[in-house]
């Protein structure tokens, strides 16, 4: 780590002339600092405040609607994530990513992702770089595969490959606080692609509230039990839950879901635009800033848009959201 450090200082930022540019590697570089300082802490006591720091804490508005998801879908409560419909394994998930990437690489040949089934990663997908990484352990309904690839390949590898095609390496791998955006814009693409179900928007919500829980000092027990015998979650899906956020010694990480989704709707009801968030991965108080960059001609229009916004279901979502949308609301068109 303290060789990393020494590598990320000794960058010279000013040899910027342009005083935004400036500014947006400085908040990159302070960032990077940050991070590298939470990995030498893992599972030392200030892993969590560094995290805090990082991601920042929960707010009690937010708190506030992800309880209120969870009381509002009760009637999902209990359910297994694979209960009540045929269920699809790597391999299938794998087949529909490569054909989607596919249609991707058609419309640009830059979009050059590949895909790796991995033994290293929990059940599910991520994305890595250009890489689409499946879990073996991948097992899911059927009718959320086309709404987990909007999430992956629809939005990060997208923003990856629009990034790059930007010039400055900074666009794909992400301008400082990005992943709270673009959490939000890959949860909002799952709707848009008509896969948004009450089981997912419930993991959302209470990752919320484990965050909450977690940064509070709740033990990774007293956590579970509230998910349990509060919220309705089965043991299996409280106790994955709950891992993600206790890994390290306390993860702050996943409030930024909901917080993302909420910004973004926030964003769409008061007349904003989509366009600047597909030119690389931006946080969204940069929005002002790709616009000014955008019309200096620094930064080109993006080469890509999700392929669930071409469809007739897709731009009626958007409108939709538009007029104004609660995550509630998603679950009903």
């Amino acid at each position: 780590v303290e060789q990393e450090k020494r590598r990320l200082f000794s960058i010279a930022l000013d040899r910027f002339e342009d005083p935004v540019l400036h500014q947006i590697y400085r908040e990159k570089q302070q960032e990077l600092d940050l991070q590298l300082t939470l990995i030498a802490e893992r599972g030392k006591a200030r892993f969590v405040e560094l995290g805090r720091a990082l991601y920042g804490p929960v707010e009690p508005p937010l708190l506030d609607v992800a309880v209120s998801i969870l009381a509002d879908t009760v009637d999902a409560a209990g359910m297994s994530p694979l209960e009540g419909e045929d269920t699809v394994d790597c391999f299938y998930v794998e087949r529909k990513a490569r054909t989607m990437i596919a249609d991707y690489h058609r419309l640009h040949e830059g979009f050059d992702a590949t895909i790796e089934l991995r033994d290293d990663v929990p059940a599910g997908l991520m994305v890595s770089g250009r890489r689409l990484l499946i879990s073996r352990r991948t097992l899911m309904k059927r009718h959320r595969v086309e709404a987990l690839l909007s999430h992956e390949v629809g939005v990060h590898l997208l923003t990856y490959f629009n990034g790059s095609a930007q010039g400055l390496r900074v666009f794909r791998t992400g301008l400082a606080g990005y992943e709270g955006m673009q959490e939000g814009l890959a949860v909002f693409a799952e709707y848009l692609a008509g896969g948004f179900t009450p089981e997912r928007l419930r993991l959302v919500a209470a990752r919320v509230v484990g965050c909450s829980l977690m940064l509070a000092g709740a033990s990774f027990v007293e956590a579970f039990r509230i998910l349990v015998n509060e919220h309705g979650f089965d043991a299996q899906t409280a106790f994955g839950l709950l891992l993600r956020g206790y890994r390290g010694g306390g993860l702050a990480k996943d409030a930024i879901y909901l917080r993302g989704l909420l910004e973004l709707l926030g964003h769409l009801k008061a007349g904003g635009v989509l366009d600047p968030f597909w030119m690389g991965k931006i946080s969204a108080s940069h929005f002002a800033v790709m616009q000014e960059l955008g019309a200096r001609g620094l930064l080109k229009a993006p080469v890509l848009r999700p392929i669930c916004l071409e469809s007739d279901r897709g731009r009626e979502r958007l409108e939709k959201a538009r007029f104004g949308l609660s995550p509630l609301d998603m679950l009903q068109h």
